[in-house]
Parts: structure tokens; C-alpha cells; sequence
């Protein structure tokens, strides 16, 4: 073992005594310069011939020196109040830069509110006041101030539901979905894409799909939409959203009605209904999530289905919607949530919070086209295949040793990095790695990728000159683990995490 150290101290001895004779050279070379009695030494040994015209020119040496350490110095000095101007038009840019987004924030929020109040303006004229002064209820008789949902309850007074397909297996579903999107819409992903997709489906309600622009990510909610034949509903999240009014609506005071959005009158079909409803919120970090979603995430957490209730107006009138109880709405089972991330320096960075409460699927590149086999879409219910969901979790539930194993990462990951699971992230897995195998998948591959993106993915919030000793054993134990390599995502991870901080 010592000839090993000693043929790699001989080794880059040539190197870092390079590095050692540059600093030697320059600070022997400033000495030179700014050592005084050198140029004494100069003068005295020249002094017995220095007369006349000599004397002339030892002068106009002093003098050149003193030019030259004078221009040196004013260098110096010009260098560095430019670095200093330039630090402050930095500073300044990048506060105009802050000043301009809160101006433009501001902008969104002014028109959002002078859109309502153009409403109001342009309804005010149908109203009429009591002698108080105050807003009278004067809708047409049997008119309700839900016009949309009214329409619904309409609609829906003959309704039948349509015949669905309740044989298709979750494999056979996800391979018919991926070549559906192939073969109809043109549209490409990968087997693991799509049985992600599906999967997360099972452990929660809300799958937020990231990446940067133009990967296919609303695309592909668009096309599960299309799958199961109810096209989903695109909610366009705007930079002045700050509350559930942006999704629901709200109460118009003047008019006595309520102003319906597009989310809204999906929810309430859905209620009807058997299909799989999906809501898109295109773009959703365009706005702070937890402003105008966050008592979505409390609500869909609640275990009693029951308790899933958003209240739309504080108290319940005679006309109002079927389905409503006292101005309130039970959220569907069968509605799913899919939002859309861009990565980019214009959108806020989604907090832990919605994080730990949803599916993060990953859409950093594009899949290659291929020749699908035309296939057609079909209807399926959410109930059949919450069924397969559940079937799938009692079939192929997580084996005692791979709980261990994982149980064992937590406490391997707690003592060395100190992040943890957590219950909710440990039930997510227990509820997505059965139906990802069911989908064709490994639970290694499904216990890799959840753990990739929702628990390594804590590292980058932490202080990586703490944790940078701890990735290497960590990628070691991981090997160890599970087997060589067998956690990809997990390795690519922190390996690429490695290289951003190097």
C-alpha cells in the first residue's frame, strides 16, 4: 500500500511544485519592484560616474519609476471602481428586474379585479335596490343563480349511462393507452411513462407532471382524456390566482348569481356520472399553488370520502342545483387532478406541502416514434378501475423483505443525511409499487422512482457541502440493498446532483 502513496505523491509532486513556483515567481517579482534598495543599490554603484548629463538621466529614471508606479496605482484604482459600478448596475438591474415582476403581478391582479368589476358594472343595470339602499334578489322565477349546474341537472334528467369496457386488465390498458396515443393522436411515450402515469393514479389524486416545455406533459393528460372517451377539462392557471374563487367562481353580489368556471361544471357532471373525469392545471406554478389549491390538498387527505366538501356559498336557496347541500359540494371520487410544471426562472418553486401530497412524474425528454398497432379508445369507469387498483394491492401487496429493505434505507437515510419518509410518502408506496407491477413495471422500479422523486429530492434544499461526504455511501448502500445498479433513478440522481455542485 505504501508504494501506491508513494508512486501518487511522485506523481503530482511535478504538478504542485508547478503551482508553488507561479506564486513563488510573482510574489518575487512584486518584491523586486516595489524594493527600494534595489534601486539604491543601482545608484551607489554608479554614483563615482554619475556627473552632469548623468545626473539628467538618473532623474529622469526616478522620475519614469515614480510614472510608472503612478500609472500602476491609477490602474489599479480605475479597475477597481469599475468592478464596484459594475456591482452596482448589477445590484440596480436586478432590482429593477424584482420591482418589474411586482409591477407586472400587480398588473395581473388589477386587471383580474377590473374584469369582475366590469362584470358587475355591466350587470348592474339589472339590478334593483329596496328603499334601504340595499341589492334585491330579483331573479326570473324558477331562474337559479347556478346557471350552468341548473343546465346540468337538466341535461341529466334522462341520462343513461354508456356500456364500458370492465375486462381490460391494468397492462392491457396500458399498453391499448400508449398505443391509442401513438397509432390516433400522435403522440409517443415510453411503457414506463405511461405505467407511471396510471399508477399514480392509486396513491393520490393530484399528479403533477414536470419537466421542461414542449416534452408532451398536458399532452398526455389530454390523450388519457381521450383514452376513456370525456375529454379533459384545461384549467389555464393565471399569475393573479390566490384563492379557490379562481377555480370554482364566486358569488356576484350584484346580479344575485354565481359565476361558474369550467372546473366547476365538471366537478358537478361528474357527480352524475361514472367516467373518469381529469382536470388539467395547465401550468400551475404560474400562480403559488398553495394560494388557490391548498384546501383542495386538505380536503382530498381527508379519509372519509365524505368529508371531501368545498363550500361554494355560505347558505342554500330554493332554486339552487340538485347536488348542492346548503350551498356546499361533495368532491367526486371519480375526478382527477393533473398539473403541469415548467422549470423555468418565471414560475414559483412548488413548496413541500403540495410536493409531499402529489405525484411528481418526471418529462425531461421525448420518445422516439414508433409504429403502434391502430387502436381504438373505449370507455372505462373510475369505479372498475379503482377495482383493479385495489385488486392489484391485495394481489401483489409489498413482500416483509422489501419493506425491510426500505425501512432499512430510512434509517440509513435519517442517520446520515437526517430526511425521512415519513408515513404518507411510506402509504404512497405501499399503494402505487402494486399497481405499477400490475401495469407491467418491477416494484423495484416503482420503489426507486418514488423514492428518486420524492425523497432524494429533499437533497437539494439542504446545505450540499454538509451531505457531499454522504452521497457516495449512499449510492454504495443502495447497491448494496437492492443490487448492483437496480436503483437507477436513485444513482443517475445523485450522481447527477454530484456534478452540479462540483
Amino acid at each position: 500500500m505504501s508504494n501506491y502513496g508513494n508512486f501518487f505523491l511522485d506523481f503530482m509532486a511535478p504538478f504542485f511544485n508547478g503551482i508553488t513556483t507561479i506564486f513563488k515567481g510573482i510574489i518575487q517579482g512584486i518584491w523586486k519592484m516595489l524594493n527600494l534598495l534595489n534601486y539604491v543599490d543601482v545608484i551607489n554603484e554608479y554614483s563615482d560616474s554619475l556627473s552632469g548629463f548623468g545626473i539628467f538621466i538618473l532623474i529622469i529614471s526616478i522620475l519614469c519609476i515614480f510614472g510608472l508606479f503612478a500609472l500602476l496605482i491609477i490602474l489599479i484604482i480605475w479597475l477597481v471602481r469599475r468592478i464596484i459600478k459594475f456591482r452596482k448596475n448589477l445590484h440596480r438591474e436586478e432590482a429593477l428586474t424584482d420591482e418589474i415582476d411586482k409591477l407586472n403581478s400587480q398588473v395581473y391582479k388589477l386587471k383580474a379585479t377590473n374584469e369582475k368589476l366590469m362584470a358587475m358594472a355591466t350587470a348592474e343595470d339589472e339590478v334593483e335596490y329596496d328603499e334601504n339602499g340595499n341589492v334585491i334578489n330579483k331573479l326570473k322565477e324558477g331562474e337559479s343563480r347556478f346557471f350552468k349546474l341548473t343546465k346540468i341537472d337538466q341535461l341529466m334528467e334522462n341520462y343513461e349511462q354508456t356500456p364500458a369496457n370492465d375486462t381490460v386488465s391494468l397492462s392491457q390498458f396500458c399498453n391499448d393507452f400508449r398505443n391509442y396515443s401513438a397509432s390516433e393522436l400522435k403522440l409517443y411515450y415510453t411503457d414506463k411513462m405511461i405505467r407511471l402515469f396510471i399508477s399514480a393514479f392509486a396513491s393520490n389524486k393530484l399528479i403533477i407532471l414536470e419537466g421542461i416545455s414542449g416534452t408532451g406533459k398536458t399532452s398526455l393528460a389530454h390523450a388519457l382524456g381521450k383514452m376513456v372517451k370525456n375529454d379533459a377539462t384545461i384549467a389555464s392557471v393565471q399569475p393573479s390566482w390566490r384563492d379557490t374563487s379562481e377555480l370554482f367562481g364566486y358569488f356576484n353580489e350584484f346580479t344575485k348569481k354565481f359565476n361558474e368556471t369550467e372546473v366547476l361544471s365538471s366537478m358537478y357532471e361528474a357527480k352524475y356520472k361514472d367516467d373518469i373525469f381529469i382536470t388539467i392545471l395547465d401550468e400551475m406554478n404560474i400562480a403559488r399553488v398553495e394560494y388557490y389549491f391548498a384546501e383542495m390538498l386538505s380536503v382530498l387527505e381527508l379519509p372519509s370520502k365524505d368529508e371531501w366538501i368545498i363550500e361554494l356559498v355560505p347558505n342554500a336557496w330554493d332554486n339552487d342545483p340538485k347536488l348542492l347541500d346548503n350551498g356546499k359540494i361533495v368532491i367526486p371520487e371519480n375526478m382527477w387532478y393533473v398539473g403541469t410544471i415548467n422549470n423555468d426562472d418565471s414560475t414559483f418553486s412548488v413548496t413541500d406541502k403540495v410536493y409531499d401530497r402529489a405525484m411528481p412524474i418526471s418529462i425531461n425528454d421525448k420518445c422516439l416514434p414508433f409504429d403502434a398497432p391502430k387502436t381504438s379508445n373505449y370507455k372505462i369507469t373510475a369505479k372498475y378501475l379503482e377495482t383493479l387498483f385495489e385488486t392489484a394491492q391485495k394481489t401483489n401487496p409489498l413482500s416483509s423483505e422489501m419493506i425491510e429493505k426500505i425501512n432499512n434505507l430510512d434509517h440509513y437515510i435519517i442517520s446520515h443525511i437526517r430526511i425521512s419518509f415519513g408515513n404518507r410518502i411510506m402509504k404512497q408506496i405501499t399503494d402505487f409499487t402494486p399497481v405499477y407491477v400490475a401495469c407491467g413495471g418491477t416494484d423495484v422500479e416503482a420503489i426507486d422512482y418514488i423514492i428518486a422523486h420524492k425523497i432524494l429530492r429533499k437533497l437539494e434544499q439542504l446545505n450540499f457541502s454538509l451531505i457531499k461526504h454522504e452521497i457516495d455511501g449512499l449510492i454504495e448502500y443502495l447497491n448494496k440493498l437492492f443490487g448492483k445498479n437496480a436503483m437507477s433513478e436513485c444513482i443517475d440522481y445523485l450522481e447527477l446532483l454530484k456534478k452540479q455542485y462540483r
